[in-house]
């Protein structure tokens, strides 16, 4: 069969039942009716010779022949895109897209206000949606394209992932207002003797601070590991218990509990950098690109560096955007596995 012969809008309706998983919100998503849907499925399975999706209620479940080709079918059809519509027509104030953004909650709150209102002024057709994705998930729904970019920590990826460092933050302490540790100076031993919250989605697993706590062979005690820091500054409003957390954030959270906030006891772990990562195929993605600029500019206007060796590195690694490989095992000390959690 010869590529003159496929109708290639048919593979856009393969990415978007893929994508959906439904054969009625896939055409809401492309504007074709049910039946239109219905026959280019048809004429696809008679084409790949595969039934590419079988239904299970109201879901259509991918069979392994669409799996292994989803991936190369994005990225034809991004290729496509790019190259035929958005090299030079692209205008944020009349293109439609929905973004898919990698965030966790410490962030949300700091990026997405300013960033919103920028894209209501300028991009008033593209909408976001932020999700919380396990680090070791990232780089594949970054590959799948079902994710546009992630912010997080620094993470070992493969050379198709490509990085900038954003800004870095200081770690800090938090205890609420006439707990015994303020009759003492905040050190490591003070501090590993006292009960502590953990934040995280995860049930199980160490976070940041516990392996870096691990590698000084010390050990803290955890006695409530819960999922938002909001109900962490709650309890420890109420216990003596220490929540340790970006410092921006604890500002942000601490305007209604007036806690204490100690510098982190461990100097190899008073900062903690945050990366924004995306696919080397959406490099070159107009739209990409001018939200990642648009990330950049918020994160440069409200949360710039003002560590010296933070601006160096994040100037180097911008004037090439590079990707995660061997320069990014020279550019950091901290090398977190995928499944730790701050």
């Amino acid at each position: 069969m010869h590529l003159s012969q496929v109708d290639l809008n048919l593979f856009v309706v393969l990415e978007a039942i893929y994508r959906e998983g439904n054969l009625t919100r896939a055409g809401r998503q492309l504007k074709l009716t049910q039946p239109a849907m219905s026959h280019a499925l048809k004429r696809l399975r008679e084409l790949l010779k595969d039934p590419l999706f079988l239904r299970e209620g109201a879901n259509m479940v991918p069979t392994p022949f669409s799996r292994n080709m989803i991936n190369e079918v994005r990225q034809a059809l991004q290729i496509l895109e790019v190259n035929l519509y958005e090299n030079r027509n692209f205008d944020p104030a009349h293109t439609r897209r929905d973004f898919q953004i990698g965030l966790w909650e410490l962030m949300e709150s700091s990026i997405l206000p300013p960033l919103v209102k920028i894209m209501a002024k300028a991009a008033p057709e593209i909408s976001m949606t932020t999700l919380r994705v396990k680090r070791r998930e990232i780089e594949a729904e970054l590959a799948s394209g079902s994710l546009d970019l992630a912010l997080d920590i620094p993470i070992t990826m493969s050379d198709s992932i490509k990085q900038l460092p954003l800004f870095s933050d200081r770690v800090v302490v938090m205890a609420r207002e006439g707990h015994p540790i303020m009759a003492h100076e905040l050190d490591l031993d003070t501090y590993i003797r006292q009960d502590h919250i953990l934040v995280s989605s995860r049930r199980l697993g160490p976070s940041l601070v516990d392996a870096e706590l691990n590698r000084k062979g010390r050990r803290r005690r955890i006695a409530l590991r819960c999922q938002h820091y909001f109900a962490a500054c709650r309890v420890v409003s109420e216990t003596d218990m220490l929540l340790t957390i970006p410092e921006r954030y604890a500002q942000m959270l601490n305007s209604g509990f007036n806690h204490r906030v100690y510098p982190f006891p461990l100097k190899s772990l008073q900062q903690l950098e945050i990366h924004m990562y995306w696919h080397e195929s959406a490099d070159n993605d107009p739209p990409n690109r001018w939200l990642r600029e648009q990330i950049k500019k918020v994160v440069d206007d409200t949360f710039a560096a003002e560590e010296p060796e933070f601006k160096r590195r994040a100037s180097t690694l911008r004037a090439g955007a590079i990707k995660t490989g061997n320069a990014a095992k020279s550019r950091t000390k901290m090398r977190p596995s995928k499944k730790i959690d701050f």
